[in-house]
């Protein structure tokens, strides 16, 4: 991923030498654990854990020979450890470092956007209760509807991502598992001991049926995850993106002193973290489909996923990381305009109210389909003339036989529309 969006402590899960280290401890763990069942010394094991280290330049200069990754580090591993290396990798295939390592990779990844979701949702929540109060339109096609809070707008955000959670939490547990099973996943040159205590070394959980590889339905899972996580930051950064348009202007994201807005229009004030966001979503998402697409693999393995993985694994994961963190400073930093969402709900005349007058109307004995043509014909008239929604009620006869003055005026309320809002709120955050 590029430098520009990208985050340290993400950024270092995927670099060679934290690969090279998950590779050096699972060969570690695994020489312990045949030393204890007696199948190599247990100096042997020792000598890993004291002499063992690498060289990425090195191992970069074997593989350029050997054409094979692993084999070049394990080289250059016995380079270091001596005449012990013979006893390293004993019984295991290479896939059993890759695999493991990419779920100790993804694992890592995961603490970390899950620390990210806890900030977001922090952020979101104080933004939901700091507006719970603030009516605006609710808009449905983009069109006024009914009356809403900013407040839901950010609980219903917190919602979202509340499930996102929950579903990231699973695909942490889904994609923690470790597989030291050998060629074709037997244990037929290996016992299973040794994947049980390297597993528990490294905070996993033993693959229960391995072929050569852990079962890619699991990675399918994680970023599938991944998309979903996506997909709801962008739902969320088109709201803003939408409310901060000149004729709206409802929210903004924050304008910083000194910032710019345009090469050649010095007045723009654009939504550019929440485009970028947008942009960002859709990175995220590229790495479902060949995340599924790795599922169906040749018999007990080929390798047609393994260059797939080494692209979407830190890519996904390093931009989500860093989209959920520039989401959780535009909702901390967001200007909401209270006063601008009260002027923009009272632009149609009234229209807002349109389904308490026709109500109303059933309840005072009016057909539903009379009912229905007598609001929507004095409806159109204040589309077409901008002429007052509630004075034509009160002037058309037909309404009046049916309602009175006071209780068309008594349809017109706000806090008609907000009376559970408190309700929402209990069931969002439990307070």
């Amino acid at each position: 991923m590029i430098p520009r969006y990208a985050r340290p402590e993400m950024t270092a899960i995927w670099e060679p030498q934290s690969k090279f280290r998950i590779w050096f401890e699972i060969e570690a763990h695994a020489c312990d654990a045949q030393a204890k069942l007696g199948v190599i010394p247990e100096a042997a094991a020792k000598a890993v854990w004291e002499r063992g280290n690498f060289d990425i330049e090195r191992i970069d200069e074997i593989e350029r020979e050997t054409k094979h990754d692993v084999i070049a580090f394990l080289t250059n591993l016995a380079e270091y450890v001596g005449d012990e290396a013979r006893f390293v990798h004993q019984g295991m295939t290479s896939s059993d470092v890759l695999d493991t390592c990419l779920s100790v990779q993804l694992t890592k990844a995961c603490d970390i956007l899950l620390t990210d979701m806890d900030q977001l949702l922090a952020a979101l929540k104080a933004k939901a209760y700091q507006h719970k109060d603030d009516v605006c339109v609710g808009r449905s096609h983009g069109i006024h509807a009914e009356p809403v809070t900013f407040g839901l707008k950010m609980a219903q955000a917190y919602a979202e991502f509340s499930r996102n959670r929950e579903r990231l939490v699973n695909a942490r547990k889904d994609i923690a598992t470790c597989a030291i099973s050998g060629a074709v996943g037997t244990f037929a040159n290996i016992d299973p001991y040794v994947e049980e205590h390297v597993a528990k070394a490294l905070g996993l959980a033993p693959e229960p049926a391995s072929t050569q590889v852990i079962p890619r339905d699991r990675h399918a899972m994680f970023f599938a995850t991944l998309g979903v996580i996506a997909s709801s930051i962008e739902r969320l950064a088109v709201e803003i993106r939408h409310l901060q348009r000149t004729e709206v202007l409802e929210a903004e994201e924050y304008f910083a002193p000194g910032q710019k807005g345009s090469s050649a229009m010095p007045h723009k004030r654009n939504p550019v973290l929440t485009e970028n966001l947008t942009g960002l979503a859709r990175l995220v998402r590229m790495a479902t489909i060949p995340a599924m697409e790795n599922v169906a693999l040749w018999h007990e393995r080929d390798i047609s996923h393994s260059s797939v993985e080494r692209g979407i694994g830190p890519d996904a994961t390093i931009t989500l990381d860093f989209a959920l963190a520039r989401l959780t400073s535009v909702v901390e930093k967001l200007v909401v305009y209270p006063e601008n969402m009260m002027d923009n709900m009272n632009k149609l005349g009234g229209l807002i109210h349109s389904q308490r007058v026709l109500l109303a109307l059933t309840q005072a004995g009016v057909s539903r389909e009379d009912s229905y043509r007598l609001v929507q014909r004095n409806a159109m008239r204040v589309w077409q003339n901008g002429e007052d929604f509630m004075e034509l009620l009160k002037a058309d006869a037909d309404v009046m036989k049916a309602l009175t003055p006071a209780q068309v005026e008594g349809v017109f309320d706000l806090e008609y529309h907000t009376k559970h809002v408190d309700t929402i709120f209990r069931r969002v955050f439990g307070d």
